[in-house]
C-alpha cells in the first residue's frame, strides 16, 4: 500500500463522521444501550414474579432463540426489501412493543408467558435490524473505511452495552421495575428516527443492466431467490447464503475459523466468573472491575481494527488477531492473579473486536449488494450454533478435569486455528468460485488477468460491470468483460483497477492519462467490480 493509501485509511475515522455513517452509529448505539437496560431487567422482573429456575431460564431462552431460529429468514428479507424501511419499522415496533410492557409492568399485569413473549419477539425484530444493518453499511462507507466503519460500531456498542447500559439497568430497575423498559422504548424510538435519514437503498442493478452470460447460478438466479414467492421458497432462497459461503474458498474458511473459535470463546465464557472467583483470586466485590478489563479491551480493538487493515489487509490482520488471542488465552491458563489475568483479558476481547470488524469488512467488500444480507446473516448463524456447544463443552470439562482444563483447551483451539490460519487465509489466492472462468484478458493487450484475489467475485459470478454515469469507463458492458482492468507495476503480481480517461487525439495508441488506483499486495478490496458500486446506490 502506498503512503497515500496508508494515511487515507489511518486517518479517515474523521471523514467518518459525516453523511449517513453518523446516523447509522448512533442509531446502532443507542439501540444497544436499550439492550443492555432491557435483558438485566428481564431476569430481574422474571425473579420477581417466580423463583421457578425453569420458569426464569425459559425467559432468557426466549431471548437467544431468535437469532438460531430466524437468522437466515432475516437475510433473505434484508435483501428483499428496502434495507433503511427494515430499520425504522424494525425498531418502530420495538419501541411500541417495549413501551406497552412497561405499561403492563406498572399495572402489575405481567407474568411469565408475558415476559417468554416480549422477550421472544423482540429478539425476532432484532434478527430483522441486525441483518439490514449490517448489509447497508457499504452504501453508506466508502470501501476502504468499512474496516474503520466496523471497528467504530464495536467500540461504541462496547462501551454503549459494558459501561453504560449493564450497571445502569441495576439502579433503574431498583427505582422502578417499569423504569428500564420504559428508557429502552425510547432509545427504539430514537434508533427508528436516526435510521429514517439514510439513504433508501437500491438492491438490484438496473434492469438495462445485462447479466453475464458465465454467471454462476448462485448469482445469475440471485434477485429471483432474493424474492420467495411459494410455500417454503423463503428458505430456499436464505440457502443462497449459504451456497454463496461454500463456493467462495476465502469466506469459507473465515467462516469455518469463526465457528471453531466460537466453540472455544462461548466456553471461556461460561466458566469466566468460576475461574476468576475460584482460580484467579478475584473478590467478589470487586468482579465486576475484573470484567471491565474485557469492555476496555473491546473498546480498544474496535478503535484500532482500521489500522490494523491499513497497515497489514485484512486477511493478514485476520492472522495476527489470532496469534494475539492464542497468546492472550494461553496467559489466562497460567495466571494466578487478577492483574495479569484481567490483561489477558482484556487482549482477548480487543482481539475478538478487531476480528469482527476485519471479517465484516471482507465480506462488505466482496460479496455482491443483492446477496448481502443473506450471506452475513448465514455466517452469523453458523457462527451461533458454536455457542451453546462450546459452553455446554466446557462445563463437562470443567466438571471432570477442574476448572483450570478449560482455558487450556481453548488455547489449543485456538492454536490450532491460527496454524489452520496461517496456512489457509494466504495473499495472492485466486477467486474459487467458478475458477474455471476466473481469467479474463485485459482491453488490448492479449494477456490474462489474475482475477479476484481474495475476492468472492470474478466476471463468473456477477452482472457485467457498469460504471458510475460521468467516470472514464461509464459505458456498461455486457458479457466481454470490464474496460477498466489492467496489470499491475512492474514491482507487484497484484493487479489494479484504473478507468482510464479518454485518449486524445494526438496521442500515441495505448497511452492513457487516467491514474491507477494504487493496489495493496496483501488486501483484496482492489478486486471490487463497478457494478456492484452502481447496485448499492
Amino acid at each position: 500500500m502506498s503512503d497515500t493509501t496508508a494515511a487515507r485509511a489511518a486517518g479517515s475515522v474523521g471523514r467518518l463522521r459525516a453523511g449517513g455513517f453518523r446516523a447509522l452509529w448512533t442509531a446502532a448505539v443507542v439501540s444497544r444501550l436499550g439492550d443492555a437496560l432491557r435483558t438485566p431487567a428481564l431476569a430481574l422482573l422474571a425473579a420477581s414474579v417466580t423463583r421457578d429456575p425453569r420458569a426464569v431460564t425459559a425467559v432468557v431462552a426466549a431471548g437467544q432463540l431468535p437469532p438460531l431460529l430466524f437468522g437466515l429468514l432475516g437475510g433473505v428479507y434484508a435483501d428483499r426489501w428496502d434495507r433503511r424501511r427494515i430499520m425504522v419499522t424494525a425498531d418502530g415496533l420495538r419501541a411500541a412493543l417495549v413501551a406497552g410492557f412497561a405499561l403492563l409492568v406498572i399495572t402489575g399485569e405481567v407474568g411469565i408467558v408475558g415476559l417468554v413473549g416480549c422477550a421472544f419477539l423482540l429478539a425476532s425484530l432484532g434478527v430483522l435490524f441486525d441483518a439490514a444493518a449490517f448489509a447497508v453499511l457499504p452504501g453508506i462507507v466508502p470501501a476502504e473505511r468499512l474496516a474503520v466503519a466496523n471497528g467504530r460500531l464495536q467500540a461504541g456498542t462496547a462501551v454503549a452495552g459494558g459501561f453504560v447500559g449493564a450497571p445502569l439497568a441495576g439502579v433503574l430497575f431498583a427505582l422502578s421495575a417499569a423504569l428500564p423498559f420504559a428508557v429502552d422504548a425510547l432509545t427504539f424510538a430514537v434508533a427508528a428516527l436516526l435510521a429514517l435519514t439514510l439513504r433508501p437503498t437500491q438492491l438490484h442493478p438496473p434492469a438495462a443492466t445485462p447479466v453475464n452470460a458465465t454467471a454462476s447460478p448462485v448469482a445469475a438466479t440471485a434477485t429471483s431467490r432474493a424474492r420467495p414467492t411459494g410455500p417454503g421458497a423463503a428458505w430456499r432462497a436464505a440457502g443462497a447464503g449459504l451456497r454463496w459461503i461454500r463456493q467462495d474458498r476465502t469466506l469459507r474458511r473465515i467462516t469455518g475459523l469463526t465457528v471453531v473459535t466460537n466453540l472455544a470463546t462461548s466456553g471461556l465464557i461460561a466458566i469466566i466468573v468460576l475461574y476468576a472467583l475460584e482460580v484467579l483470586a478475584v473478590p467478589a466485590a470487586g468482579y465486576g472491575l475484573f470484567m471491565s478489563a474485557a469492555v476496555l479491551g473491546g473498546l480498544a480493538g474496535g478503535l484500532c481494527a482500521g489500522r490494523v487493515a491499513a497497515r497489514v489487509g485484512t486477511l493478514p490482520g485476520l492472522r495476527w488477531v489470532l496469534v494475539a488471542e492464542t497468546l492472550a488465552v494461553a496467559t489466562l491458563a497460567v495466571a494466578r492473579h487478577p492483574v495479569p489475568g484481567a490483561a489477558a483479558l482484556a487482549v482477548f476481547s480487543a482481539g475478538t473486536a478487531v476480528w469482527n470488524a476485519l471479517w465484516s469488512a471482507y465480506g462488505q467488500r466482496n460479496v455482491p449488494a443483492e446477496l448481502l444480507g443473506r450471506v452475513g446473516s448465514a455466517q452469523r448463524t453458523v457462527a451461533l450454533l458454536a455457542a451453546p456447544v462450546g459452553a455446554v463443552g466446557a462445563g463437562l470439562l470443567g466438571s471432570a478435569a477442574g476448572l483450570p482444563s478449560v482455558p487450556y483447551a481453548a488455547t489449543a483451539v485456538f492454536a490450532l486455528a491460527t496454524v489452520i490460519s496461517w496456512h489457509f487465509l494466504r495473499s495472492g489466492e485466486r477467486n474459487t468460485v467458478n475458477t474455471a472462468r476466473s481469467a479474463r484478458p485485459t482491453r488490448g493487450s492479449g494477456r490474462t488477468h489474475p482475477h479476484g484475489r481474495h475476492s468472492v467475485a470474478g466476471p463468473a459470478v456477477r452482472p457485467g460491470p457498469a460504471n458510475p454515469p460521468g467516470s472514464a469507463c461509464s459505458a456498461p458492458t455486457t458479457t466481454t468483460g470490464s474496460d477498466c482492468w489492467s496489470t499491475s507495476p512492474a514491482n507487484s503480481t497484484a493487479p489494479y483497477r484504473t478507468c482510464p480517461a479518454p485518449t486524445p487525439a494526438n496521442s500515441p495508441p495505448g497511452s492513457s492519462t487516467g491514474s491507477p488506483a494504487p493496489a495493496h499486495a496483501d488486501d483484496e478490496r482492489d478486486h471490487q467490480d463497478s457494478w456492484r458500486v452502481v447496485a448499492r446506490r
